[in-house]
């Protein structure tokens, strides 16, 4: 029985056939398995013995590593550890043989991307060579075919990159039917209804770490009935422990008893009937280890411990959210936004609330870390790589706080060699791609929105932009107090109009001053116990000095007042305001904040 091709070999071997080029530089998930009959090969065993098999009776190597070397067929072929001279002894056999497979891995190694002061000849007449070989008739008459392998295509040199002879090919991550499948062979004895959510709850993974997380091939690990017997030890008396034994087993290969008794012991609580779900959320947790592991501290998991209902005093902003949110718990990919922005000064609550908008929308969500590298090329190789995953680990949302100094116009500068300007290209190119939408949701929190860059905010990137405001009034203020008394598990009592009644003082303070104004009335209240808490608050009151940057915070809510997208999102003082006031009033702040 003939093996099915992936999507991207399937569109490889159709460009070719039509003679549209015999060149391919193949990019992205190269390191990964490919599964074929039940067996899992990886791109270069995959190249040899399915895509070229029959067709090709010669096969060549070509890698900084061992040079020019034939692995399939007699070819005489190579030199003695010159390069160029066994590139040319390759092709005086290309002209005069018909069927021959070049096969170029980590070809970034051969032909850098670099300022040509950067690249050394023997590196330059190499993509001149490989260059040429597209370009030229007679070689591509005789059936020949080469692969260019490279993780990332900005590490590759543009001058085969921009060659119109050479096509480029993204090898995916593994999709949904994909994962289905490894999953399927991994555990020929799961349910159907299981194989599809161990697939689902995968996202992000490659295979080859799947099947490192569902069965270890290293000779040295626990084997599944030790690990079956530890866990069953760790769960005790607990509901089903056999049952969940076996299931943890299952999904714990290649851990150490210690990892596993990290993970499986918080289990031991858990009430019956629940096994399948806990398996799940092993899988989730090894799942984040293993791409944070892959992105090499490129990306940070965020964690969201509170929803919307621990928001206080921002109800126009939360009915809002909760609307989103429960769009994207339903899967309603076609209105939900393609990004959201967070405008407002600093200590209004944006990194807070939308984080909760985050838990009710049952999305997981990663920071960016550490793109940026000195080195040349870096920068875009990394950044390739996290846009590859997060797409790949879909739905999720990229939160991106304090967006203007990862964003700005003021970003780059000498000798950041376009770098900056590449990379803002990249992300708006792929935040603007309606193909994401539903999948990767961009979150940008700021209070300097006025250096972001103005097409980066435009409708199709940020569709939504949410305003942050102090607390109005006393009410308002009294309802943030609240939701942090319920936040931090304070089992105290206190009347609501009396709180906000010693609320309606505090004009200026942001959800930060009353989060800090609210544990110091919690401390004083502790040192001194016959006190009450409204008692100890006004105490709180008198002692605490907030932040006085009152021409800042004007500028920064009449920014917030300007970007929003909707009236309805706005306090009653600025709800009514004409586009032309809003813009006076914005730019006398201005004056006033940054010429002082």
């Amino acid at each position: 029985m003939k093996s099915s091709l992936p999507g991207w070999a399937v569109l490889l071997r159709a460009k070719y056939l039509a003679g549209e080029a015999s060149t391919f530089v193949l990019y992205r998930n190269v390191f990964d398995t490919i599964l074929v009959d039940g067996l899992f090969v990886d791109l270069k065993a995959f190249l040899i013995g399915t895509l070229v098999g029959d067709k090709k009776k010669t096969v060549v190597e070509v890698s900084a590593e061992f040079g020019v070397q034939c692995i399939k067929g007699d070819a005489k072929v190579g030199g003695d550890g010159d390069l160029l001279g066994s590139l040319h002894s390759l092709e005086a056999h290309l002209r005069t043989t018909h069927g021959t497979a070049v096969i170029v891995p980590y070809a970034e190694t051969l032909m850098p991307s670099a300022e040509s002061g950067f690249v050394s000849p023997e590196e330059r007449k190499v993509a001149t060579v490989f260059h040429r070989w597209s370009l030229d008739r007679h070689l591509n008459a005789t059936d020949n075919i080469t692969f260019i392998i490279v993780e990332s295509l900005a590490a590759l040199s543009q001058t085969i990159l921009s060659n119109p002879k050479v096509a480029a090919i993204e090898v995916p991550m593994p999709d949904y039917a994909s994962r289905v499948e490894v999953v399927r062979v991994l555990a020929p004895g799961l349910a159907e209804a299981q194989v599809c959510k161990y697939a689902d709850r995968m996202s992000g993974l490659k295979a080859v770490q799947i099947e490192g997380l569902m069965r270890s091939s290293a000779e040295t690990a626990m084997s599944e009935g030790e690990r079956e017997k530890l866990v069953l030890e760790l769960l005790g008396d607990a509901p089903d422990a056999a049952s969940r034994a076996k299931q943890f087993a299952g999904i714990t290969a290649g851990m150490t008893a210690e990892q596993i008794v990290k993970l499986v012991e918080p289990t031991k609580l858990a009430p019956a009937g629940d096994g399948e779900e806990e398996v799940l959320n092993l899988i989730q947790a090894r799942k984040r280890e293993l791409i944070q592991k892959e992105c090499a501290g490129l990306i940070e998991f965020v964690d969201t411990k509170h929803g919307l209902d621990a928001v206080g005093g921002a109800d126009h902003l939360t009915s809002e959210l909760a609307q989103v949110a429960r769009r994207m718990r339903e899967g309603d990919r076609k209105l939900s936004p393609m990004g959201l922005l967070g405008v407002g000064a600093m200590g209004a609550g944006k990194t807070f609330v939308l984080r909760a908008f985050l838990h009710d929308a049952g999305l997981a969500a990663v920071e960016l870390k550490g793109i940026r590298s000195k080195w040349v090329g870096s920068t875009e190789n990394n950044l390739e790589r996290v846009l590859a995953t997060v797409k790949a680990m879909g739905p999720i949302a990229v939160l991106i706080d304090e967006a203007d100094r990862s964003f700005g116009n003021g970003e780059g500068g000498e000798g950041d060699e376009g770098t900056s300007s590449r990379m803002k290209a990249r992300i708006k190119e792929f935040m603007s791609d309606t193909e994401n939408r539903g999948v990767v949701m961009f979150i940008f929190l700021t209070n300097r929105s006025d250096k972001l860059d103005p097409d980066m905010k435009r409708p199709g990137r940020l569709d939504i932009k949410l305003p942050f405001f102090y607390a109005e009034d006393g009410e308002q203020r009294a309802a943030v107090v609240l939701a942090i008394l319920r936040r931090f598990d304070a089992s105290i009592t206190v009347d609501a109009a009396e709180l906000a009644e010693a609320c309606e003082s505090l004009t200026g303070y942001s959800n930060a001053d009353l989060e800090a104004l609210t544990l110091l009335a919690l401390d004083l209240k502790k040192r001194s116990e016959s006190d009450t808490l409204l008692v100890a608050f006004a105490r709180a009151v008198q002692d605490f000095i907030p932040p006085q940057q009152a021409d800042m915070i004007e500028f920064m809510e009449l920014l917030a007042v300007s970007e929003t997208s909707r009236r309805s999102l706005l306090p009653a003082r600025f709800a009514q305001m004409s586009v032309q006031v809003i813009q006076e009033k914005l730019s006398a702040a201005r004056l006033r904040a940054l010429n002082r």
